[in-house]
């Protein structure tokens, strides 16, 4: 068997969602495997290189840096790759905030990825960003990162679509900009895959009961909350939030202004998960459709769908964020298995783009 693999580097990799889901990507050609390899790997946070060493980069750890981007020498940190993927942060194109776009702290860093496109002139890339990205500055922040990326080194024909997790297996309602790129001289295009679960969607129920967690599985500690945020939850109904349940007074929150709907929003057990976030305080934590309490963390990692032997490392808080920020693993092996498809010529069915750039 004649083995075809590609070289993958990544910038802003967090605990390594999206690589996982790379790597665990073969597909098969005749008398030829195609697969994906971990070269190298940076982010700024240390737990998240910490876990990515540990499930992804077990035999090449050095190959994981911990560094802010904007101080990395990537000529000298990072080496050639084939295959590269970012997902460049999102802080200042999401919906939740003010979408400063360019003009926060965090909008430009999607350049060093172009750095990146432009050193290493990889056959195909992967970007991924939440869907406020497409509003911010008006449109024109998207529009300027889309042409730059089309325009890097020779040129990429480019592909992007708005994906809804939950219509690709994943159990929540996470919807993401992804845009991959090819190479224009190799004459491929990226097709969008198909959905295969917008009919019968992954319940959380589904999700967190099969197979049972085992109470010992790494990143399964429970949360203590006080009584008051106890009762608080046994009056609220699966699918409820703070909001629209039937609340004592004395169990109602005192909150002028935006009323964000996952404040205490328990999950629905037939339905997927509302999207699981990395930050936030009092409310924002997740909470079980059957049970009066905050998810942990390994329910949180179930439902990004990740493994239960994938190891997080850091606090419980670090390990939350980690979960929030990952790119669900499912999600990414949908889109690495039709890239791999793609550069193999080999045919599989797709949708039409939901976003169109020219």
């Amino acid at each position: 068997m004649i083995k075809e693999i590609y070289k993958y580097g990544e910038l802003f990799s967090g605990p390594g969602g999206l690589a996982l889901g790379a790597v665990k990507t073969k597909i098969k050609k005749g008398n030829k495997t195609v697969s994906i390899e971990h070269k190298w790997a940076n982010d700024y946070d240390e737990d998240s290189c910490s876990t990515y060493r540990r499930n992804i980069a077990q035999d090449h750890p050095e190959s994981v840096i911990a560094a802010d981007i904007r101080k990395l020498n990537i000529e000298e940190n990072t080496s050639p790759i084939d295959i590269f993927a970012y997902g460049f942060p999102c802080n200042d194109f999401s919906i939740v905030g003010k979408q400063k776009g360019f003009h926060g702290e965090f909008g430009p860093l999607y350049s060093y990825g172009v750095k990146v496109l432009d050193l290493y002139k990889p056959i195909a890339f992967v970007a991924e960003n939440v869907s406020g990205i497409r509003s911010a500055n008006n449109g024109n922040a998207f529009t300027k990162i889309l042409q730059d990326l089309q325009d890097a080194e020779n040129g990429y024909e480019i592909t992007v679509n708005l994906y809804k997790a939950e219509e690709y297996g994943v159990p929540q309602t996470r919807h993401r900009m992804i845009i991959v790129g090819i190479d224009k001289e190799t004459g491929k295009k990226f097709k969008v895959p198909k959905p295969t679960t917008i009919n019968n969607p992954v319940t959380a129920k589904q999700a967190l009961e099969n197979p049972p967690i085992n109470k010992n599985a790494p990143n399964h500690t429970f949360t203590r909350q006080t009584k008051k945020v106890t009762r608080r939850l046994e009056n609220i109904k699966p699918g409820q939030n703070a909001w629209n349940a039937d609340l004592p007074d004395e169990l109602k929150l005192n909150v002028k202004g935006a009323k964000m709907s996952q404040i205490y929003r328990r999950l629905h057990p037939d339905k997927p998960s509302y999207t699981i976030t990395g930050s936030g305080g009092g409310g924002t934590h997740g909470y079980h459709y059957s049970e009066p309490r905050a998810l942990t963390n390994r329910e949180r990692a179930r439902i990004q769908t990740f493994p239960d032997n994938f190891i997080f490392e850091g606090s419980k808080e670090s390990v939350r964020k980690q979960i929030g920020m990952a790119v669900p693993v499912k999600l990414s092996e949908v889109i690495f298995e039709a890239l791999l498809k793609t550069l193999s010529d080999i045919d599989y069915e797709s949708i039409e783009p939901n976003y169109t750039f020219e």
